[in-house]
């Protein structure tokens, strides 16, 4: 893992399986995306048993491989797709080819877990939509800004107990650092990546809805940019929006891939929640000048204020909540409905969005 590049972050958690050994094999494929990593890691410290790894590619699969020996390689992903007892396929495609990877998944039978952004196109979100009801299978997301951080989980919690009344609003920060000359080509092509508040603005999105406890948005502004990058005129290295849920909670969130080189992480990505009662805010992946570790959780309300250094402590619930919701057939991780409003909301913004330069 590295702290530098947010494309090869992936968080190392404590094992804590849900399931026996063997019980929930799962296959991983199209590994273009480095987020790949810290996907089978979750389900793999969760009890999940990764039994096929496939991509075109040798030297992804044998990147993967060095993680994970025991997993066999597959000649085609239909050796894994055909195998009876995979439960779950994860995969990190080029963003464009992710719906319809999903629906492909799901057609085979088996559960899909893809990494955020989820579609490129309100298209193909209506026709994973279709597939999903049709087969039954279930389509989820790996939102790691929330997922994947344990601030972001402890902050759900104190949300869920009430520690700061209802929630009136959420400002979402998600800087990252571009450190172009190591992206791939389709990073930079617009029709392959969706624009960045489909790509990154997609986690904020879904933070949104999931802290304010909301089922659905309207988008109020959006606005994007390309400040600093000609070299790279698809790109979009700067976005924002406002977005306004059906409960009444607002939004702010700002995406953009301006990390300094001094920060010495790959973003100094940052939630403020506010609530009737008093405010949260996150510092996910650093506490500036203060401390390089991440997980900085500081909550004031009518009783206290309060800094709370949760990296550690807390864990990744999501993952093994998401192997048994595909054993059990329930919805306790994320409910199917989340993971596509988010999706649909991010999409949205950026067909609204005015374009700055």
């Amino acid at each position: 893992m590295s702290k530098n590049d947010g494309m090869t972050y992936a968080p190392k958690g404590k094992p804590r399986p849900v399931c026996k050994p063997g019980e929930f094999p799962f296959a991983a494929v199209a590994l273009d995306h480095g987020h790949i990593l810290g996907q089978c890691r979750g389900l793999t410290e969760a009890g999940g048993d990764l039994r096929w790894i496939y991509d075109p590619d040798p030297a992804k699969v044998e990147g993967l491989k060095k993680e994970f020996p025991d997993a066999k390689v597959a000649r085609a992903i239909d050796e894994a797709l055909d195998d009876p007892e995979v439960k779950m396929v994860a995969a990190a495609a080029v963003p464009s080819e992710r719906g319809p990877l999903g629906c492909r998944v799901m057609e085979a039978g088996k559960d899909y877990f893809t990494d955020k952004t989820p579609f490129t196109s309100l298209a193909q979100l209506e026709e994973a939509r279709a597939t999903a009801r049709r087969t039954g299978r279930r389509y989820m997301v790996y939102f790691s800004e929330r997922l994947h951080t344990e601030s972001g989980v402890y902050a759900g919690y104190l949300v869920r107990d009430g520690v700061i009344g209802e929630v009136l609003q959420v400002i979402g920060l998600g800087p990252h650092r571009l450190s172009a000359p190591s992206r791939p080509d389709w990073f930079f092509e617009r029709a392959k990546y969706g624009g960045i508040l489909t790509d990154i603005g997609s986690h904020q999105v879904e933070q949104f809805l999931f802290y304010s406890g909301a089922a659905d948005a309207r988008v109020l502004h959006a606005s994007v940019a390309n400040y600093a990058n000609p070299d790279y005129p698809e790109l979009e290295d700067f976005g924002e929006a406002n977005l306004a849920a059906d409960n009444g909670a607002a939004n702010y969130f700002r995406v953009d891939w301006f990390t300094p080189d001094g920060l010495k992480t790959w973003g100094d990505g940052r939630t403020i929640i506010l609530g009737t009662k008093g405010y949260i805010e996150l510092r996910k992946y650093i506490d500036v000048a203060r401390d390089d570790a991440p997980d900085h959780v500081y909550v004031v309300n009518g009783e206290k204020m309060e800094h709370h250094h949760v990296a550690g402590k807390v864990g990744y619930p999501f993952f093994g909540e998401l192997i048994l919701d595909c054993l059990n057939r329930t919805e306790k991780a994320m409910t199917q409905d989340h993971a596509f409003k988010a999706a649909e909301l991010c999409m949205k913004a950026q067909e609204a969005a005015v374009r700055l330069r």
